[in-house]
């Protein structure tokens, strides 16, 4: 019998716009308050690892948890936000949707839905070898997540990525036996 393996991962809190690096980007004031929201929320879900996108944001997300309980973030390139292209995109919203509509679609310099979610995918499922059995916490994004979460649920498209676009920080917690997604389950932690 395979052991459920519990994977919660987390859209990191309100990044600093202002600065245009993806790699760099940190927590607002805001974001860094909303962070103790994953803090307290993961208190209780004995987690056995934490895991996280390199990118700051997403470490500064889980960071404080992690600090908490004594546990080095791993980093795993591939849970990565998704490039979207070399400059800065003034009407990301229609990018968005262009995207959305065809998983195909990019810029000239960026990735589309489909290599992100195959990119995220595969490192989850390695990550579900590594870690069979136990409690997960994994720093995310928006975009990487919701792909993510549109592999196990088709219906999860344009219009739920809408949803939750200015919903930082999310939750959305994955159970699985082996490779296969038996439960998912999304969490508002303003909610809590």
């Amino acid at each position: 019998m395979k052991k459920m393996t519990t994977v919660y991962f987390i859209r990191h809190a309100e990044p600093n716009y202002d600065n245009h690096d993806d790699m760099t980007r940190e927590l607002s004031e805001k974001g860094l308050k909303d962070r103790a929201l994953v803090t307290e929320f993961l208190r209780d879900k004995e987690i056995d690892a934490i895991l996280s996108s390199p990118f700051k944001r997403a470490v500064d997300t889980v960071g404080e948890f992690a600090k908490q309980q004594g546990i080095e973030i791993k980093i795993i390139e591939d849970f990565r936000e998704r490039r979207i292209d070399s400059c800065w995109i003034e009407d990301f919203q229609g990018f968005c949707k262009k995207q959305w509509e065809d998983f195909s679609y990019k810029l000239s310099d960026g990735e589309c839905l489909h290599e992100v979610q195959t990119r995220n995918i595969a490192a989850l499922k390695d990550v579900l070898k590594w870690y069979e059995g136990k409690n997960l916490v994994v720093g995310s994004h928006g975009t990487a997540l919701s792909t993510i979460i549109n592999y196990y649920d088709k219906s999860f498209g344009h219009a739920q990525f809408e949803e939750i676009r200015g919903l930082m920080p999310w939750v959305v917690q994955f159970c699985f036996e082996g490779e296969e997604c038996v439960a998912m389950r999304k969490y508002n932690v303003f909610e809590r």
